[in-house]
């Protein structure tokens, strides 16, 4: 007998965990959670511990490390790009920082036809439902303080982060207190998904609470392969588990993949452009030519510096003293693997074209990449910085039709004059902040990229060869009204259009990307469409104000 629910999601990751929650909080409707990955278990100390967050990147248990085609502007190279391969998606292997981005992000949203209901007003209700800022004023109306998202600032104590702070400033460029409220421009403490001294999954905040609801069903090892139609009419899933294959029927189907997995199904589906799917022998049930078009992403690169005191992370990264740290976690939730050390940082504008930030810095008091290769020098330290709004587009179209393939995908990263340009701009911006004072007496050297890369063609060459994905992949199946030809998603409903029974709710939907790591988004996105989908009145937009740069009084005077 065929099970059937009223709505299955497909993908348990961030918007999936926040949609098994929302859609089943009320008890009337089933709700079924299909998660490809494994479980999130609470004894797993690779993904609960935050300090371990570069061993599950490039682990085939938790990631589905998927790549790049040969990127033409960066010599050939393959990028990697991580995803969750786990409950709770890439919350529960991504690096915990929480940034909502600009309310200017918003406003270009809603500015563009038929998407008046995603400006600023409209999405920062869903920002404060969603969280719990243990560090914001209680008092704060750009905030929220009893969601479900528990989030701890900083504390960015380390004397490092006070000096880059403090350069920064010597610099020209501003504090903020809160670059998730009134302010974004500046540099300080951020927030982050950790809570006395454990990573904050989205699987964690919204679906272990609640696993015991009789309407909610959560399956891990559910390999999705296909949406079943009949007609436009979407029926149900086919799912492999445990070698076996599965069917079940659905009111509705809620496609919560992610910027890869959502226009990925879609296409093995038959929805998306008719004549690449004829021509892998797929009958196309819609032709939707934007599914897997309009790919964006943040592009950074890691500024290394060698330090001269003793006051860096850099030791702990020694194998000797792994055991020591492990323990003091796990008999209290303390020490260096209590944080992801991705404290603070800041937002710039670049150049006089941009009105609001389009540079994001990432400050760590320790040298060391994502893949866990440390710099090759006793104490050290280095600024994350890249671009946040580039103009750069890819694209991502499936190569066949074997689901378990994966997509060719094509970002085509540095292929502007925008991007390369303001990649020019950062990285003299970052080197520009590293020579002030302030910071002087804890910079012997820059390691990365070093005193021969001077020129713009040699700091854009370096980018091409160093860069990494800030791994925020998204828009690959864009809201906006049918009218437009590239757009896949109704913004009023979440359906794709042509389809009945179908929408869409991750980061695919965006139709750009925001300034800053996008999790945050991606969660207010959920909790908006879960509203939405059930047909409840959405909350009331909230006009609050925000800092605009050139009309806040508090410009007077400022130089940049």
């Amino acid at each position: 007998m065929t099970e059937r629910y009223d709505y299955v999601i497909v993908g348990g990751g961030s918007a999936g965990s926040v949609l098994g929650n929302r859609l089943s909080e009320d008890g009337t409707k089933s709700v079924l959670v299909l998660e490809a990955g494994r479980r999130d278990y609470a004894w797993d100390l690779l993904i609960q511990m935050p300090a371990a967050l570069m061993f599950p990147s490039g682990n085939p248990f938790y990631d589905w490390s998927y790549e790049s085609d040969p990127e033409p502007y960066m010599g050939g190279r393959r990028i990697a790009h991580a995803r969750g391969k786990v409950l709770g998606g890439s919350s529960s292997i991504n690096g915990m920082i929480f940034q909502r981005g600009n309310p200017k992000d918003y406003e270009r949203w809603g500015a563009d036809p038929g998407m008046e209901t995603w400006n600023f007003a409209h999405c920062l209700p869903y920002f404060k439902r969603l969280e719990n800022a243990l560090a914001a004023n209680p008092d704060d109306e750009l905030r929220g303080h009893d969601g479900p998202i528990k989030l701890e600032r900083g504390p960015a104590k380390n004397p490092l982060f006070q000096a880059f702070f403090n350069a920064a400033v010597e610099a020209g460029y501003s504090r903020t207190p809160d670059v998730n409220g009134y302010r974004q421009e500046g540099f300080g403490p951020f927030d982050k998904h950790v809570y006395k001294g454990r990573r904050m999954s989205v699987s964690r905040a919204h679906l272990h609470p609640n696993m015991k609801r009789k309407n909610l069903t959560v399956t891990t090892r559910a390999f999705v392969s296909s949406i079943d139609f009949e007609g436009t009419r979407a029926k149900g899933v086919t799912y492999r588990r445990n070698g076996k294959t599965h069917q079940v029927e659905a009111g509705e189907v809620v496609l919560a993949g992610g910027a890869i997995n959502t226009p990925q199904l879609l296409q093995l589906s038959g929805v998306g452009d008719a004549e690449h799917l004829r021509s892998l022998d797929i009958e196309p049930v819609v032709d939707l030519p934007g599914v897997g078009e309009n790919l964006q992403d943040h592009l950074e690169t890691y500024i290394q510096y060698s330090c001269p005191e003793p006051v860096s992370e850099q030791p702990n990264l020694n194998k000797a003293k792994m055991p020591w740290i492990g323990l003091q976690w796990l008999l209290g939730r303390k020490g260096p693997a209590a944080t992801n050390h991705f404290e603070g940082g800041g937002f710039v504008r670049s150049n006089d074209d941009v009105d609001y930030p389009n540079l994001m810095f990432h400050f760590l008091p320790v040298a060391v990449r994502y893949d866990g290769q440390k710099a090759d020098t006793k104490h050290g330290f280095q600024v994350h910085v890249g671009p946040m709004y580039s103009d750069a587009r890819g694209s991502l179209k499936i190569r066949s039709k074997d689901p378990k393939e994966h997509p060719s995908m094509v970002y085509n990263y540095l292929s502007t004059e925008q991007d390369r340009r303001e990649w020019i701009e950062a990285v003299r911006i970052s080197r520009e902040i590293m020579a002030q004072p302030a910071i002087a007496p804890y910079n012997s050297g820059e390691i990365s990229p070093g005193k021969a890369v001077q020129t713009d063609e040699e700091i854009l060459d370096w980018v091409a060869k160093d860069a990494e994905t800030a791994l925020h992949p998204s828009c690959t199946a864009k809201m906006g009204p049918a009218s437009d030809p590239m757009a896949v998603v109704d913004p009023e409903t979440m359906k794709v259009h042509g389809l009945d029974n179908v929408r869409v709710v991750d980061a695919s939907a965006m139709p750009y990307v925001t300034n800053g790591n996008i999790h945050a988004p991606v969660l207010m996105l959920a909790e908006k469409a879960a509203d939405l989908i059930q047909g409840k009145e959405p909350l009331k937009p909230l006009h609050a104000d925000y800092y605009r740069h050139g009309v806040d009084p508090a410009d007077a005077g400022t130089i940049k």
